[in-house]
């Protein structure tokens, strides 16, 4: 869809700090549940589906397993200096492990819920369709690789959303 299709209350132009402007899209009110559906079929997000459930499942044991380890090392009682400092690198080493992975997770139940909602494989800023390359690769992508670069480099604003 052309920007010249968009009505004013669809399409809202964005100044960018760099001085370039880019074209945001509201498609809530543009494209309905069945159009969505035919952006990709039920097969391939049921694919989707069971490989974030797969990963979910995973990284939520893995946080589990990391939780129960550290509370394991503080309950050793280690006299030696060497010991105790080896035991706090390996604690705080995990600790930052199970803070990635319960970002990660919370980056799959978005996409669980974007699933449910029939919006899986939509850009969460623009509206285009996420490639399936991208999907692919990294099945709770939120956005397009337009959306991202922006994002990467500090240009999308994520309150607007």
């Amino acid at each position: 869809m052309c920007a010249a299709c968009l009505t004013r209350s669809e399409a809202e132009v964005l100044k960018l700090p760099t001085g370039g402007y880019v074209l945001r899209r509201f498609w809530a009110s543009r494209v309905n549940q069945k159009e969505r559906n035919e952006r990709m079929d039920k097969r391939k997000v049921k694919g989707y589906r069971d490989r974030l459930l797969g990963r979910r499942e995973s990284l939520f044991s893995l946080v589990n397993e990391a939780e129960m380890s550290s509370r394991e090392r503080d309950l050793e009682a280690t006299q030696d200096p060497a010991d105790m400092a080896a035991n706090a690198y390996t604690k705080e080493l995990l600790i930052s492990m199970s803070a990635n992975d319960r970002k990660l997770l919370t980056l799959i139940d978005e996409a669980l819920e974007r699933v449910e909602k029939g919006e899986y494989g939509e850009c969460v800023n623009c509206g285009e369709p996420v490639s399936d390359k991208r999907l692919d690769a990294v099945p709770w992508a939120r956005y397009c690789l337009k959306c991202q670069d922006l994002q990467e480099r500090g240009l999308l604003n994520e309150d607007e959303e």
